[in-house]
């Protein structure tokens, strides 16, 4: 982090079939050793999936999960004399974003399913219904900055 000047952060092309910048970004993340083709057709065959299980557009499913899953609030570390406080503080929109589109990905591989495809429509659906793991880690989250109201007062 420069002391002098902001960092100018580059811009992604949305994706080429739904022309969206969340889904551009949910790629990028997904993506493994630069294979983004790849990356991109898991998660198109697993939005068809939701297309299939569903009523609802697939896309539309999507960004109510991710929305469903971005956390408000998170606890961080900060040391006040020789003890360290867990410090509720607010998540800024950025961090929010990927946040969840991390949390989305890290459970739908530990899901049961058989191919990537299915392990992460079924994720993002139950992200959208407000079950599933992804849901569970940001209500956790939430739960420990509530316990940790007290140290609030430390704010930075």
């Amino acid at each position: 982090m420069p002391r002098k000047r902001e960092v100018v952060h580059r811009g992604i092309l949305p994706d080429p079939k739904y022309h969206s910048l969340l889904v551009a970004k949910f790629v990028n993340s997904l993506m493994r050793q630069g294979k983004k083709s790849t990356a991109e057709s898991i998660l198109y065959r697993s939005l068809e999936l939701i297309g299939k299980k569903g009523e609802e557009e697939p896309i539309k499913v999507f960004e109510k999960a991710i929305d469903n899953v971005k956390p408000v609030i998170e606890v961080k570390s900060r040391r006040v004399g020789g003890s360290t406080y867990q410090v509720p503080v607010e998540v800024k929109s950025s961090r929010r974003l990927s946040l969840s589109i991390r949390w989305v990905i890290n459970y739908a591989k530990t899901r049961s399913e058989k191919t990537m495809e299915g392990k992460l429509a079924g994720e993002l659906l139950d992200a959208a219904n407000n079950r599933g793991a992804a849901i569970k880690k940001k209500e956790d989250t939430h739960k420990m900055a509530e316990a940790n109201k007290a140290f609030a007062h430390y704010r930075w």
